[in-house]
């Protein structure tokens, strides 16, 4: 019988323009340098991938420091254009920038990157991962990859993605997981404190 086909996507820990609420896609923070209690995860992935940008990466190191993570630009957030650096409280009463939020289906950031095209290189960069791998990455890419492969069709928005959270995709086996299926199953995954600290920056 034909094995189950699993993934690991996890979102970077915060910066500080994240903190700030700021949009920051292609602009390239580190994580906060904090002392942060360090979890147990649950699964040792059997590779480790991640976006090409600072703060994917220092979460990928700190999170497996055993292993070596496979940076990939493919992975990178969505680039804001226009809108990178600013908070919503700075663009409310932009148009442009109403619409984008609306319905970012439709418009693009002015300057920026369409949803289409963020799903598009996210989409074909997956498809290249093996089984049991953990991917590091954003939050935009992960709700396209939720709204992609969930059977529950909730809209981008709707996906609530916490800075560190992990989740597990699973799909019935791996021919499933290339034919670009719906996933079995879809969960976020808890993180166990163990009681390491660990300095980061």
């Amino acid at each position: 019988m034909a094995r189950c086909f699993v993934l690991y996507v996890i979102r970077h820990l915060p910066t500080s323009g994240n903190e700030q609420k700021k949009y920051i896609g292609w602009t390239n923070e580190p994580m906060i340098p904090t002392q942060r209690m360090l979890g147990s995860f649950p699964f040792k992935p059997s590779s480790v991938y991640c976006s090409d940008l600072i703060r994917a990466k220092e979460t990928a190191a700190l999170y497996f420091p055993e292993r070596e993570y496979l940076p990939n630009a493919a992975f990178r957030e969505c680039h804001f254009g226009d809108f990178e650096g600013k908070t919503y409280a700075d663009l409310e009463n932009d148009q442009d920038y109403r619409n984008w939020i609306e319905d970012p289906l439709t418009y693009t950031p002015r300057g920026g990157e369409s949803l289409e095209a963020v799903r598009i290189r996210v989409l074909q960069a997956l498809k290249l991962l093996p089984g049991g791998a953990a991917l590091v990455t954003h939050g935009g890419p992960i709700r396209i990859i939720l709204s992609t492969f969930s059977k529950d069709q909730k809209n981008f928005w709707s996906w609530h993605v916490p800075h560190g959270s992990v989740w597990k995709l699973t799909w019935q086996n791996e021919q499933a997981f290339e034919e670009g299926e719906q996933c079995t199953s879809i969960s976020a995954v808890p993180i166990t404190e163990n009681g390491n600290t660990s300095k980061i920056g």
